[in-house]
């Protein structure tokens, strides 16, 4: 069986009405990264780190999985795929993928700042002055600017033996996440899906794009594996 690795972006999560960041009326239009998604801005005002985080957790939890999200599933009848996803939300486990792994992080999540351990937040506020059982404040469990980015050691491994990569929704321009494209061996063929022009693409070998958002060109890309695959 064939291995698909998928590399998710916001544009995918866009066509379920989340904002992205690149977009000129994006998430980041209303807000100063710097005041809430970096290790300073917690220290400086966690109240209001938080509150940004329940105000885009309830965003989620009232979104729901689009074609995209959908289409990919249905590639796991005849493929190992791997999600490697750039996204917050829950959208590919919603819609019934089985191995999704977040490089920055899990909205819907919390974490120590003491132990660093993991924990579901029951509906959509984490408030300040909600602990871990060593009494010390849960953060949003999101991978801020400036932060390491832990994940990225597994998201290497998982493309060693890749056959094709399909990258989505992504400007292929934060850090270190856009290297998972230097990732995947020589021989896999990649596959790009996003209705804008994405510049850095000059390096990636074997590079089909299919200029069509993600609704679009995902169910149409995962057809055509389909038929190949049973050819």
């Amino acid at each position: 069986m064939k291995k698909i690795i998928v590399f998710s972006g916001a544009g995918i999560s866009a066509e379920s009405g989340l904002k992205t960041f690149r977009d000129s009326d994006g998430l980041w239009e209303d807000y100063d990264l710097r005041e809430v998604a970096t290790p300073e801005a917690w220290v400086k005002d966690p109240k209001m780190v938080l509150e940004f985080y329940n105000m885009r957790r309830k965003q989620v939890i009232e979104s729901s999985p689009n074609e995209s999200h959908l289409a990919l599933v249905k590639l796991e009848r005849n493929f190992n795929i791997e999600i490697i996803t750039q996204n917050i939300d829950d959208l590919h486990e919603r819609a019934g993928s089985s191995k999704i792994l977040h490089l920055h992080g899990e909205i819907l999540k919390s974490r120590s700042t003491y132990s660093g351990n993991q924990y579901r937040i029951p509906g959509h506020e984490l408030n300040y002055g909600d602990l871990c059982e060593n009494n010390s404040q849960l953060r949003p469990d999101i991978v801020w600017f400036g932060e390491a980015v832990p994940n990225m050691i597994l998201a290497e491994e998982l493309c060693k033996d890749a056959d094709i990569l399909i990258i989505i929704g992504t400007s292929l321009t934060v850090y270190p996440a856009a290297n998972i494209v230097d990732f995947v061996p020589n021989s896999c063929s990649n596959y790009l899906i996003d209705p804008k022009d994405v510049l850095s693409t000059a390096s990636i070998k074997n590079l089909t794009i299919i200029k069509e958002k993600a609704s679009i060109g995902i169910p149409i890309l995962a057809n055509k594996l389909l038929k190949q695959s049973i050819i």
